[in-house]
């Protein structure tokens, strides 16, 4: 299961009267422009047997831009220049291109690169308090979305430390982050993407 368009979504769970996650998430959306860290990646399915697992770092700046670029097991990357999603896989040497908008949807990639207007795309409810990080849950009010919930888990620090991807088919997408880097001065090259020569470009 190699397919790793999984990362760039967003998720839900249950009531709470907490409202420390939903604070969190707004706190770090306003004071973010930009952001690096490294991140795991695991796939679970229904049984919560792990049938995937990857590692690498993720970069974004706003409005629009981000690039993840796995690094374990396989060599993938993720680019989003602002107005296209690019998606290149070296072991098959492919390329895949389409409309920003129309990859992306309703988004955690929205969510985090994109505007401050969470709650126009998302239904966000609290989750509490778990593991000493403030949970909270969004649903994305869109049906172009892969993912029909995710869940995100802050810091103290109002720093993004888990999110929990949750899929139609019972499948869940856990990334972890680490060594977060809030307002780092990024390259506007590493936001571009030219297919490398030789490579089969898919399009929509």
């Amino acid at each position: 299961m190699k397919h790793i368009f999984a990362i760039l979504l967003l998720s839900l769970a249950p009531l709470s009267a907490h409202a420390g996650g939903i604070d969190k998430l707004k706190e770090f959306i306003a004071a973010t422009r930009s952001a690096q860290a490294n991140f795991t990646q695991e796939v679970m399915d229904q049984n919560g047997k792990r049938i995937q697992s990857a590692s690498g770092i993720m970069q974004f700046q706003r409005p629009g831009k981000f690039r993840w670029s796995y690094q374990k097991p396989y060599e993938q990357l993720i680019v989003g220049d602002g107005a296209k999603f690019w998606l290149y896989d070296a072991d098959l040497n492919q390329v895949t291109v389409k409309k920003l908008d129309a990859a992306l949807g309703s988004s955690p990639a929205a969510l985090l690169s994109g505007s401050n207007e969470i709650e126009r795309d998302f239904v966000l409810k609290e989750v509490g308090n778990r593991d000493g990080l403030e949970w909270l849950q969004a649903t994305p009010k869109g049906k172009e979305s892969s993912f029909d919930r995710i869940l995100m888990a802050f810091n103290t620090q109002s720093e993004l430390v888990v999110m929990e991807l949750n899929d139609m088919f019972g499948h869940k997408t856990v990334l972890r982050f680490a060594g977060m880097q809030r307002n780092p001065k990024l390259p506007e090259q590493q936001f571009q993407f030219t297919p490398p020569e030789g490579a089969d470009v898919l399009s929509d």
